[in-house]
């Protein structure tokens, strides 16, 4: 599967494609700027217009597997072969794109501090989950760190992206952040870089500079059992 339009440029909000396979609600296009579910960022919404009649089909989920990636859409109407402009909810991806970013700042600064990595995220349009391995619970420690992610967003650092082998990933342990490693399989890696401060495998989308972002409150922390603790993170 080729790299998605989104990958390539997370600010394309609208695009014109044909559509590659319909079955019913389930549509697989040429190509897509819909963000396919998955590693804790939610589907992205929108609308697929017809350009042969204008009808509107409203992008209510999309999947990836198979080699592919699915827009489940509202109504049964699409045919292969027809033209589609697709159109983003521009509001609800921004806010995810803001999230993600923030995300992996906050994973780099508790993970340069204790060497926790991060064993589960949950991105919202309104806050961030995120659970780490750490051994201790220690709330005014955790707001220390959410206080050292605001200074690296004051920064206004540049998010860019590079390829890199699995190879040379496994070559420099450091850009693993999560505890269950690299995805099996891949072996061409996309990097994201924050700046000089951080950088590590990721399939989202990211804004592309941490001014963007706004600053994080930390809304709750709960000690989940045994070197687990979670935390919610909102964004102003």
């Amino acid at each position: 599967m080729k790299q998605p339009k989104y990958l390539e440029d997370s600010y394309l909000q609208e695009y014109e494609t044909g559509v590659k396979e319909a079955n019913g609600k389930s549509v697989v296009l040429e190509d897509t700027i819909f963000y396919a579910q998955g590693g804790g960022q939610p589907t992205d919404k929108g609308t697929l217009i017809r350009t042969s009649d204008g009808q509107v089909f409203r992008v209510v989920m999309v999947r990836k597997g198979d080699g592919k990636i699915t827009h489940e859409v509202d109504n049964e109407g699409l045919h292969a072969g027809e033209t589609v402009a697709c159109t983003l909810d521009w509001g609800r991806r921004y806010q995810l794109m803001r999230s993600h970013t923030a995300a992996h700042i906050i994973s780099q600064v508790i993970h340069s501090a204790t060497g926790a990595k991060m064993t589960g995220n949950q991105l919202e349009t309104d806050k961030i989950r995120i659970d780490i391995d750490l051994p201790t619970f220690d709330k005014e420690k955790l707001g220390e760190y959410i206080a050292a992610a605001n200074a690296v967003i004051d920064r206004n650092l540049v998010v860019s992206a590079r390829t890199m082998s699995r190879a040379e990933v496994e070559a420099n342990p450091h850009m693993v952040k999560l505890a269950m490693g690299l995805p099996p399989g891949i072996q061409e890696l996309r990097i994201l870089s924050i700046g000089d401060f951080d950088e590590q495998p990721d399939a989202g989308t990211h804004v592309k500079n941490t001014s963007e972002i706004g600053h994080l409150n930390l809304v709750k922390c709960e000690n989940k059992g045994a070197n687990n603790r979670r935390i919610y993170v909102m964004l102003e």
